[in-house]
């Protein structure tokens, strides 16, 4: 498992390309037959990304690094497919995952693994972990059972839905707060006017983006602001004190994670476009 420390926005001003992506950017999460893992000091989030093949793959990691026998003895876990259809697996009961379905896992549950209906066509599992306090129990929703938020307009080439799957009057979590954002055809940009929230941090993964598409993402303090080149099925770690928007050269689609001490999605801390910089 990948470790990324917490930085200082001081320290982030002097950032050049390669170390502001080496400290925020996950480049790669999917690797064939593979679990990839990364922990974050963020929130102690752990991002993390599956593709199986021809065999089931466990949601495991080194009990040193973790600090616990099974990966979910202190942890929840919200799961979302972005490729074909498969099921996880949790304690013996199987669940049917189609495309964009969304899997919340509570703290306990000791076995849990990963597969694809069809090994041509594999599944693609998205995984968010956070610390967790008590027990919840396993839920799934389709998008279709999430809950829709159309904000932007054509105009302002932000048009797009939010579907909320883990949140406060959804799929119930400790901290873990979970979900996804489709933007219109000839929408690019994403969350601007933008915010902080300085009570909880964030990830957001990039997907659904042709080869040759990128997002430039955009991070930092509202008045020292940075941008990385992020391209398909990346995701970028942004702490509490950074915005966190961007722009596409085409439509996309992203899932958005957050931790921290408060689940209430619209508590944010908005910053006028006058204060940019």
């Amino acid at each position: 498992m990948e470790i990324r420390y917490a930085s200082h926005p001081n320290e982030v001003k002097a950032f050049d390309t390669t170390r502001l992506r080496d400290e925020f950017l996950i480049e790669q999460l999917f690797v064939p037959g593979k679990l990839e893992l990364s922990y974050s000091h963020v929130d102690r989030f752990i991002i993390g990304g599956v593709i199986p093949v021809s065999e089931p793959v466990k949601l495991e990691a080194d009990p040193a690094t973790i600090g616990a026998a099974t990966f979910l003895e202190r942890r929840e876990i919200g799961i979302i497919n972005v490729g074909a259809p498969g099921t996880v697996t949790v304690d013996g009961e199987v669940y049917e995952m189609a495309s964009k379905d969304c899997l919340y896992v509570g703290r306990g549950a000791k076995d849990v693994s990963f597969a694809s209906a069809d090994a041509s066509q594999p599944a693609k599992y998205y995984l968010n972990s956070t610390p967790a306090h008590q027990t919840y129990p396993t839920v799934k929703a389709a998008i279709s059972e999430a809950s829709p938020n159309h904000l932007g307009s054509q105009t302002n080439s932000n048009e797009r839905t939010i579907y909320r799957y883990i949140h406060t009057g959804g799929i119930q979590s400790c901290q873990l707060v979970m979900g996804m954002t489709l933007l219109k055809p000839g929408s690019m940009w994403n969350t601007m006017p933008c915010h902080t929230h300085n009570r909880r941090s964030e990830v957001y993964f990039y997907f659904d983006m042709p080869a040759d598409g990128v997002v430039f993402h955009l991070m930092g303090e509202p008045e020292e602001t940075r941008h990385m080149v992020v391209r398909n099925e990346q995701a970028v770690i942004s702490p509490s004190w950074s915005i966190h928007s961007g722009v596409g050269t085409s439509s996309y689609t992203f899932i958005w994670g957050m931790a921290g001490e408060n689940q209430i999605f619209e508590d944010m801390d908005a910053v006028k476009m006058t204060d940019l910089k």
